[in-house]
C-alpha cells in the first residue's frame, strides 16, 4: 500500500481549474484527495437522466432545488459530480458554495458502465459524509440501489429493487415514484 500519496483539497482543485490545468472538456471530480475521470456519457445514461429529473420536478415542484451533474462538496477532500442531487432550496441558488451533506435530500447516479464505482468507491464516500439517502440506478440490471442509514464505514441499509416496485425518497414519503418509470425505454 502506497503512504506517501499527496492528496489535493477542494481548494486546490479548484485552483488548477481555474488557471487552465484541465482540458474545458474532459469529465473529473475529486473524491477523497484524488482527482477521477468520469465515465463517458451514453444515451441510455442521458435519457435516464432526463427522465428522473422530469419525474422529480412533476412530484417535488418548488420544495427543492434539482442541481443536474453539479459539484456537490463532501469535505475538504471531495467534491463530486453526481448526476443528480437533490438538495435544499437556496436564495442564493448555491452562487456562494456548492451543497454540502446537510443541503443534501438525495444523490442519484445513473449506471450504464459505472455500477461498480458508484456502489464502492461512491457509497463509501457519500456514507461517510453523512448523505442520508444515495440510489444508483442501474440502466443495463433495470434495478435500483437503495442507500441509507450513513455511517463512517458506510451505509448501514442497502436494498436493490426490481422494476416493479414503487419508492419514496426518506425525505418526501408522500413522493411515489415506481422504478419502471425511470428505467422506461423510449
Amino acid at each position: 500500500m502506497l503512504t506517501n500519496i499527496r492528496l489535493i483539497s477542494v481548494q486546490e482543485y479548484h485552483k488548477m481549474a481555474e488557471t487552465g490545468i484541465f482540458h474545458p472538456e474532459e469529465r473529473l471530480e475529486l473524491i477523497a484527495g484524488q482527482i477521477i475521470r468520469m465515465s463517458a456519457k451514453g444515451t441510455a445514461h442521458e435519457s435516464a437522466i432526463t427522465r428522473t429529473e422530469r419525474l422529480l420536478r412533476q412530484r417535488l415542484g418548488d420544495k427543492v432545488l434539482l442541481r443536474i451533474q453539479s459539484p456537490v462538496q463532501l469535505d475538504d477532500y471531495s467534491e463530486p459530480e453526481p448526476d443528480i442531487a437533490v438538495v435544499k432550496l437556496n436564495p442564493l441558488d448555491y452562487e456562494d458554495h456548492h451543497p454540502n451533506a446537510s443541503e443534501v435530500f438525495l444523490l442519484i447516479e445513473i449506471a450504464d458502465s459505472s455500477l461498480k464505482y458508484d456502489r464502492e468507491v461512491k457509497a463509501i464516500a457519500y456514507s461517510k459524509s453523512g448523505i442520508i439517502e444515495y440510489w444508483i440506478l442501474d440502466v443495463n440490471g433495470r434495478k435500483l440501489y437503495m442507500y441509507r442509514l450513513p455511517s463512517p464505514d458506510g451505509y448501514h441499509s442497502e436494498s436493490i429493487l426490481a422494476e416493479d416496485v414503487t419508492i419514496s425518497p426518506l425525505a418526501f414519503g408522500d413522493c411515489a415514484i415506481a422504478i419502471r418509470e425511470l428505467l422506461r425505454k423510449v
